[in-house]
């Protein structure tokens, strides 16, 4: 199915990337629920977008990189094309991984006492940091993947 985006994407693809753009978005909104002293609303945000994100990335991210990316990989790390790839499956794999991590910490009790952070301020910037770049790397993978191939 041809994507919606007028790239050589398909509609997955495309999909992926409004999504993805969107939780960006929502995040910085948690960001300020967050300023504004509405913690339960902010984690409720985050914690969503960290939910949500779990279907597309076990859907559609997962499989592609999987069987485009990783077999080709060690021997083709210096192309762009694989090379944005690993940088977004990187830092998103850091960026889920982390905002579990945040998650229990905040949510639970299942994280012992000596694991937990002190200093959340520093670490919630730091996960939106990682996030947000995570989401750059992926409009970069939608570039050179599906914009760039056209213009040849």
């Amino acid at each position: 199915m041809n994507g919606f985006l007028g790239t050589q994407a398909g509609f997955a693809a495309d999909l992926n990337l409004i999504l993805q753009l969107a939780m960006g978005i929502a995040l910085l909104a948690g960001t300020y629920l967050a300023r504004q002293k509405r913690f339960g609303a902010h984690g409720l945000c985050q914690a969503s977008v960290l939910v949500l994100n779990l279907p597309l990335l076990a859907l559609m991210m997962w499989p592609v990189f999987r069987i485009q990316v990783m077999p080709r990989l060690a021997a083709h790390l210096t192309r762009r094309y694989y090379f944005v790839a690993a940088l977004h499956g990187g830092f998103g794999m850091l960026a889920e991984l982390l905002g579990f991590y945040l998650f229990l910490v905040c949510c639970t009790s299942l994280i012992p006492q000596w694991l937990r952070i002190q200093n959340w301020k520093l670490w919630m910037r730091i996960e939106l940091a990682v996030w947000w770049t995570t989401v750059v790397a992926g409009v970069g993978v939608y570039f050179v993947w599906y914009v760039l191939p056209a213009r040849r």
